[in-house]
Order: C-alpha cells, then structure tokens, then sequence
C-alpha cells in the first residue's frame, strides 16, 4: 500500500505541475496576445493615418519647392534678361570652293568672304553703308580733286604682330599696278602714283580728278615684309594666299582642313581666331568656322543638322526650310540693279521707238510683287537716294495702251496673231537669263508682258553659270536681264559710257552698247566733280538721255540672302555694296545669351 500511495501522489504532483506549466503558458500567450493586440495591431490600424500624413507634408514639400521654382522663373523676367554674352563658335556655310584669300585676287564669294574677315583696307563701309576710317584715320583731297591724302591710326599691327606702315599699304597698290600679278584690280589702278611721305601718310596723285576715288580704298591690304620678295608673277599663286595668310583684319588665320575624297563632296573647313588688336575691337566670338559645300542639297542639309550658324550662297528660301522656325532670313538690301540691258547695235532692238514701247509695255510693279523679298524699284540708271537722282528723269510707268499705240506710230503693225510686223520683219528678239534665283520668272514675266504689245520674246535660260558669264563677255544676246553693281557712289560710268561699249575695252560692261554724245560728256563731268549739288547738276544731260533712249528696262535693286538659325546680335539688314559686307560689323556679332541682371 505504501509503494502504490508513494506512485500516486507523484503522478497527482507531476499532473499539478503540468497544469501549473499549462495555465504559465496560456497567461503567457494571453499576455502576449494582449500586448502584441495593444502594441502593434491598434498602432497598425493607425500607421495609414501616420502614413497619409508624412505623405501629405512631402506633397506639400515639392508644391512649395515647385512654386518657389516657378515663381523665380516667371518673376527672373523682372529682374534679369535675356542678352548676348561673348563666347561661342560661329560657322558659316558658303556655296563654292575656296582658292585664294589675297584681297587683290578674291572675287568669287567663298574667297572675297574669307579676304574680308582676316584683312583690312583703308576705308570701309559702316553698318549703315558709310565710307568711314578702317586702317585710316582721316583722309582728305587737294582743291584741284587729284591729290587724296590717307594718315593711317597709330599702333597698327598685322596678326604676326609686325608693325603695318605706309609702306604696306603702297606695296599693295603697287601689286595691283604691275601687269606681272595679273590682279583683276589691274585697270583700275592704272595712272595713278601712290606714295609713302611717312610711316603713317600715303598720297595718291590721280591724273585727274574723281570724286568716286575713296570708294576704291576699301580693298584688303597686304603686309610687305611677307611678300616683298615674291616674283610678281608668282604673286597670285604664292603659298601665302592660301596657307596662312596675314591680314589687319578682325579674324586671324588658324588652319584649314579639307574632307571628301571627291571634288565633288569636297568641303573646306577655314578657321579663324578673333584678332585682338584689330582697330575696329577684338571680336566678340571666340572663333569663326567657314565651310565650303558644292550644292545646295549639301548646304541646307548642314544647316538642319545645325551645323553651321548660317547658310550663304542660295537665292531662294530652300523649300527643306520654310517651315523651319529657328530658320531665320535677312535680306540684305544690294546697291545694285537688276534691268533688261537691250542691245542698242542691231536688230529691231536698235530703234529707240521699239525700246521704249517695250518699256511702256512693262508692269514692273507687278514684277516686283511678284518676287519673294520686298524691294525698291529702279527706275533711272541711277538707285534712289543718290546724289543725282531725279524723279524726273525716271522711265515711263506701265501703260499698254500707250505702247501699243507708239509702236502703231512707228509702223510696227499688228498681224492676226497679235505679233507685229515693219517692212516684212517681225518684232522678235531673245531675252537671255541665268538659271539663277528669279530671272527665269522675271524673264518669262517680261516675255508675256511684251507679247500682249506685239512683240514675240524667246526667253533663252542659260544652262550654267559659265555659259552665262560667256554670253555677257561676247554681248551675245538681243536683250539681256541681269543684275549690275552700283555702289554707294553713282559713279556708273562703266555701264554706260561709250568707251566701255567697245570690244577692246578691258571689261567692256556696256551691256547696252549705249553710245550717246551727251551721255558721255555728262558722265565724264559728274564724276570729275566733288561738290555734290554740281555733281547732281552735270548728271543731268545723261539722265534725260537715258530716258529719251531706253537702252535699258530699271526694274528692282536685288537682295543678298542671309539664312541664320535664329537671331544673330549686332546683325541687322542694311544695304550693302557687295555680298562680303555683310561682315561691315562683323567684330561685334554674338549668338550665344545669358540672363542677366540688368545693371
């Protein structure tokens, strides 16, 4: 009985004891329910509310931060502004090739664009087309018109660092001079002694008196201690030209680099660092590109991977870019003319009647509304505004009824299809264009203008450039539309002076084969005359002659055209004498902006 009471108080003491472990064990997991209830699931019901309020503070975070930022941006307008800063590359693309950067050789566009940027000629135009002071300080001409006096500013340097002298500028002279450098400025300098008294003084002694004579002062001058011991007749050739040439102007040579490996994907790249002690101040880019490109595809397809800046060379808005918003245009006025020149020498064009019948017979306004740029009409050999020019020595207005009844008069008789006849010959001749720009449009406006007062006009559009300069040079045309540089000055002597009619002229420009007397004797006493009243005064006989003759049809002053991808600072459309002075204040462009505060 003992060992079984003994067993069975055990068992009862372990039941205890596990049912004591067994309540430890549901408390302790009551407990921890309770807290685990109380500690995370009540905070857990309130984390979203936590949650949605850190998110609220952080929303309200970046509005703050947001409208801080565009209210800074909108107000930046009140305090700050947009302006031009200095810096930057600008690169131009140019139609054609480059071949010579000598001032006394540089015609075609690319070569006269590059002679421009990196020399300087005694005068140059302003961004307003006056002749002013580049390499010059002043100048002045002697009572009798033949003696011009040029002081030259003091310090001037070329971009080797050489000082330029008087000497320099009666070496360059002198090359153009000498038949040897075969410069095409050769027959303008003929007759004329160019002196150096001084370092800084250089005298021209004309053999007589020109009032247009500073105009021809403009030309690059080159450094004589580079090309003093050049032969003459290597001079247009010489590694100088193209190599590294050594101006005064604004923009100093750097290299050059040629890619394509045919001539005709070739492109030349030419740059040019600012010159910093040129006279006009150190231009505000940091450098100037010129490219080369041989079409126009290649040209405009640059442009719109915006490569280049600009675009030069093309006549027309490319259709790749009209509707190309950052594609801004300028069209720079030229001091120039675009006529139909009638050859005066032959054919049913040498009757003075029949020229100014057709002349009559022309609606020029509707030609020039016609065109894609607005312009001046030209309406005497002489631009608007010029001294001489005369409002009443201008050509006669459009009138059709008048012109066909001068012609009536003349006895040119109008046959059943509307074409006249005189004597068994037919009122016909050929008006030549070049395929360039316009003229085809304006020639074939022309052709149908004329053919309602009778006349029959075969528009003959010359195939390339070469052909056209061709037909100009051997005045093989009836009647020819073409565009004539003028100048600031109206010294048109070589377009319409007798002299220059003749085949053993050396330019022979002339289109008109105009010969008149009283014409020749008043361009000769205009331009010999500096007071500009007595000028205006003996250019009247050969304004009213040339309107009683009509050797030529005025129709509008032609434009040079400037594409740029967006707003060039310091540039702005002026009229300009010639497509290389477009950089008349080229020191002063910019095209990079910045805001700043204004001051």
């Amino acid at each position: 009985m003992g060992n079984l009471d003994r067993k069975r108080a055990l068992k009862l003491r372990f039941r205890r004891q596990l049912r004591m472990q067994r309540r430890q064990v549901e408390e302790l997991g009551a407990s921890a329910e309770l807290r685990l209830e109380n500690d995370f699931f009540k905070r857990l019901e309130r984390l979203g509310k936590v949650r949605r309020f850190i998110t609220s503070w952080i929303l309200l975070l970046v509005l703050l931060i947001g409208c801080v930022v565009t209210q800074t941006r909108a107000l930046r307008s009140q305090y700050q502004e947009l302006v031009p800063v200095p810096g930057g590359t600008y690169t131009e693309g140019i139609l054609g090739s480059f071949s010579n950067a000598n001032p006394l050789y540089a015609i075609d566009l690319v070569d006269a664009s590059v002679s421009r940027l990196i020399f300087a000629g005694l005068l140059a135009y302003n961004d307003k087309n006056i002749l002013q002071g580049d390499l010059a300080k002043d100048w002045s001409v002697n009572s009798t018109g033949t003696v011009y006096t040029v002081h030259l500013r003091p310090g001037l340097t070329w971009q080797d660092g050489a000082p330029l002298t008087a000497d320099d500028v009666a070496f360059t002279y002198h090359v153009a001079q000498n038949p040897d450098a075969r410069s095409p400025l050769y027959s303008s300098w003929q007759g004329i002694t160019i002196a150096a008294p001084d370092a800084r003084t250089v005298t021209f002694t004309l053999p007589n008196p020109l009032a247009s004579f500073p105009y021809s002062l403009t030309t690059g001058i080159v450094p004589k201690h580079l090309l003093e011991n050049v032969a003459m007749v290597d001079m247009r050739s010489v590694a100088f030209n193209t190599r590294k040439p050594v101006g005064a102007g604004p923009f100093a040579w750097q290299a050059i680099e040629l890619n394509g490996a045919s001539i005709d994907s070739r492109e030349e790249h030419i740059a040019l660092r600012p010159f910093a002690d040129y006279q006009g101040g150190k231009p505000k880019v940091s450098s100037f590109v010129v490219r080369t490109f041989r079409t126009d595809d290649q040209l405009v397809r640059s442009f719109k991977k915006q490569e280049v800046n600009a675009i030069v060379g093309l006549t027309d808005m490319p259709k790749q870019l009209e509707h190309d918003s950052d594609a801004q245009v300028s069209s720079l006025p030229l001091t120039a003319a675009v006529m139909a020149f009638f050859r005066t020498t032959s054919g049913v064009l040498a009757d003075a009647k029949v020229r100014a019948a057709l002349v009559q017979a022309s609606d020029v306004p509707s030609i020039i509304s016609g065109l894609p740029y607005a312009t001046q009409p030209v309406r005497e050999p002489l631009l608007h505004g010029q001294i001489g020019y005369n409002p009443a020595y201008q050509q006669p207005g459009y009138n059709l009824a008048a012109a066909q009844k001068a012609l009536d008069d003349a006895g040119w008789i109008a046959g059943k299809d509307g074409i006249r006849y005189k004597d068994k010959q037919k009122l016909t001749f050929q008006l030549t264009a070049q395929n360039n720009g316009e003229y085809p449009a304006v020639a074939r406006q022309l052709a149908a203008q004329w053919r309602k007062a009778g006349a029959d006009v075969d528009v003959v559009v010359a195939p390339d450039e070469a052909t056209f300069q061709n037909t100009l040079a051997y005045h093989s045309y009836d009647a020819v539309l073409h565009g004539i540089s003028i100048g600031a000055d109206p010294d048109v002597y070589v377009y319409w002076s007798s002299t220059q009619a003749d085949v053993r002229s050396p330019i022979r420009l002339n289109l008109s084969e105009y010969q008149s007397k009283s014409a020749d004797t008043a361009l000769e006493a205009g331009r010999t005359r500096l007071d500009p009243a007595l000028r205006a005064e003996k250019y009247k006989p050969f304004l009213q002659a040339w309107q009683a003759d009509a050797p030529a049809l005025g129709l509008y002053q032609p434009r040079f055209l400037y594409i740029t991808r967006g707003p060039v600072s310091g540039l702005t459309e002026h009229a300009i004498n010639s497509d290389a002075d477009r950089f008349s204040n080229v020191q002063d462009w910019q095209v990079r902006q910045a805001y700043k505060t204004p001051q």
